[in-house]
């Protein structure tokens, strides 16, 4: 019998030796796992004579499996900023190692002989793909050029049109004479820039006391906030109380406390427990404040009665259908009323 051997191609065991590589099925993935990476090998051949550069995103990171070597290769080759699309596979299918192992591949697996030179690239063809790669990059670096020629004119452009208008509403503004009147030519704009500013210019309707106009006898550029009253109150810049931290007149006579106290806590809590309690438990509706003797014993439940434990069982129960009777009846005569 021959030995075990493992076919990564199956992904299964064999004993048949090198009879395996001649079975159906192994034929049958074997072209399948060709046809997948025959795809890929044509989309890089069609970029030998026009090489495609594009700029750099994350997905040019991708890799593709080489059946042939059995390794991970790089699909695209990227250098900073800039990508050539199928580059780094075109360069790998051209490489002295991949054209070993895959006349080892075509050995092994007794594939069909026709369909190697797909999966090569020529040194010449390399060579071509190099001269088109050249091109590709320059015709990237104009049109590079191009967008960035683009670009700063348009900045030039905002720029220049925000310095006209900061230059128009920095430039002095004439005032023209009354006495010409609107039929002048060019008063149209001395005329609206006079409304302008004096519809900004106080009336004389609104000017304010004499009183208020002591602040600006200093001379100094303030805002006048009006007269204040601050004697009798003081506020936080004097040092008082601020009015969050002053206690209410209602509360400030005595400690009222806020909530429930802490025994009223626990007795609420000890209330909740008991309602997860199942309601005919034994002792449910024993009441413990009563007080008792010193020879008392519990009496509910039956736990001390005379006769047999299954009597005292059938008697609880038929007393607990007979209550659930007597509930089901006030209800329906509550329905019923």
């Amino acid at each position: 019998m021959a030995p075990a051997q493992r076919c990564p191609l199956c992904r299964q065991t064999f004993f048949c030796g090198r009879g395996h590589v001649y079975s159906r099925k192994h034929q049958r993935q074997l072209k399948t796992a060709l046809d997948r990476l025959l795809l890929q090998v044509e989309a890089a051949r069609r970029a030998i004579r026009t090489a495609q550069v594009e700029r750099y995103v994350p997905e040019h990171e991708r890799c593709c499996w080489c059946l042939c070597c059995s390794c991970e290769v790089r699909k695209h080759l990227s250098h900073g900023n800039v990508t050539v699309l199928h580059g780094g596979l075109l360069e790998h299918l051209a490489s002295p190692e991949h054209k070993k192992a895959t006349n080892r591949f075509w050995w092994e697996n007794k594939a069909e002989v026709h369909m190697k030179e797909k999966f090569l690239i020529s040194p010449q063809d390399y060579a071509r793909f190099k001269k088109s790669m050249v091109k590709g990059l320059d015709s990237y670096e104009e049109k590079e050029d191009e967008v960035i020629k683009e670009m700063a004119a348009q900045i030039r452009e905002v720029e220049h049109s925000r310095q006209e208008v900061v230059r128009s509403v920095l430039e002095p503004q004439a005032v023209p004479d009354p006495e010409e009147g609107s039929s002048a030519p060019g008063t149209w704009k001395g005329t609206n820039r006079q409304i302008a500013s004096t519809s900004q210019q106080p009336s004389y309707l609104d000017l304010p006391s004499a009183t208020e106009l002591d602040w600006m006898d200093t001379g100094q550029p303030l805002t006048f906030t009006g007269h204040q009253d601050t004697a009798r109150v003081g506020n936080i810049h004097s040092g008082a109380t601020p009015p969050w931290m002053v206690q209410d007149e209602e509360y400030s006579s005595g400690n009222q406390q806020i909530g429930p106290s802490y025994e009223e806590f626990l007795k609420e809590k000890e209330k909740q427990k008991l309602k997860k309690l199942p309601p005919d438990r034994v002792g449910a509706n024993f009441d413990h404040s009563s007080s008792t003797s010193a020879g008392w014993l519990p009496s509910f439940g039956r736990v001390w009665n005379n006769g047999r434990r299954w009597q005292s069982r059938h008697q609880f129960k038929t007393e607990a259908a007979a209550r659930n009777k007597q509930q089901s009846h006030k209800e329906k005569k509550r329905l019923v009323s």
